[in-house]
């Protein structure tokens, strides 16, 4: 990749996308970031004062996914896309979109996807999954837990094992970009929480590493990544039914196709 990369990345006002924003743009990488709203924005610009620009929007609606892709559009073509937005595993009760979807499938899993779908291919894609998924339901039967009674932490491994089998659908459809998952580590964010006991100073070093570096190790595509090793992978999420299904399903749910 050229030494400056044009890099987008989702759900990063705070966290582990704060921090890959940060690294990037010291890097000297061209950085679009995306916040949910103006106040958080206005942090943003204040702690990424050499980001490209900021994307608004919440993306846990149809139409706020729509609008995010069509700012970060205005800014690309993009050399990477970092799919890094996601709400966190303590949720204590299902909470429905405008849209009838569970926010937490809605926004770590279709937000990526739309995103994805809506916007010129990248060079290089990166979806962030986590260790949990490898405790996820992998049935798809009642994804948005309209049936099952909420259980915040399972509904949440469950979206991090979509967004492996994203990541690996992708990188099957479209053969020219480099498509990779990564899992962060269980980290001290304000989503990790306070008992969090893996490496913060690592958490985001992978998925930039994916980004832009010109390795060999990071130039792959179909791979599952933890501190830049081959991580511990659900072996389903090698299924291509299983993706194919999740991709139809997003399709359905959204009006939007994977190109």
């Amino acid at each position: 990749m050229s030494p400056m990369a044009q890099v987008f990345i989702t759900g990063s006002s705070q966290g582990l996308g704060l921090m890959t924003g940060q690294l990037l743009a010291e890097q000297g990488h061209s950085v679009v970031l995306h916040a949910r709203d103006q106040s958080r924005a206005k942090e943003l610009k204040a702690k990424v004062p050499r980001a490209t620009g900021v994307v608004l929007g919440d993306v846990s609606t149809l139409q706020a996914m729509r609008d995010v892709a069509d700012q970060a559009n205005e800014f690309g073509p993009f050399d990477a896309a970092i799919h890094n937005v996601g709400i966190g595993y303590r949720e204590p009760r299902r909470v429905e979109t405008a849209d009838g979807l569970s926010q937490l499938w809605a926004v770590n899993v279709l937000a990526p996807y739309v995103l994805t779908a809506l916007m010129p291919k990248p060079q290089r894609l990166v979806y962030l999954s986590s260790g949990m998924h490898l405790g996820a339901n992998a049935s798809l039967d009642d994804i948005q837990w309209s049936k099952r009674r909420w259980d915040g932490s399972q509904a949440y491994s469950d979206t991090k094992l979509h967004d492996v089998l994203l990541a690996f659908a992708v990188a099957r459809h479209w053969p020219d970009v480099l498509a990779n998952a990564v899992s962060p580590g269980w980290v001290k964010t304000r989503m990790g929480g306070p008992g969090a006991n893996d490496d913060l100073d690592q958490a985001h070093l992978t998925q930039a590493w994916l980004a832009v570096s010109d390795d060999k190790e990071a130039r792959v595509s179909g791979g599952f990544f933890y501190h830049k090793q081959p991580g511990r992978l659900n072996p389903v999420t090698k299924d291509p039914s299983l993706q194919d299904r999740l991709i139809e399903y997003c399709r359905r749910i959204s009006g939007v196709a994977l190109p």
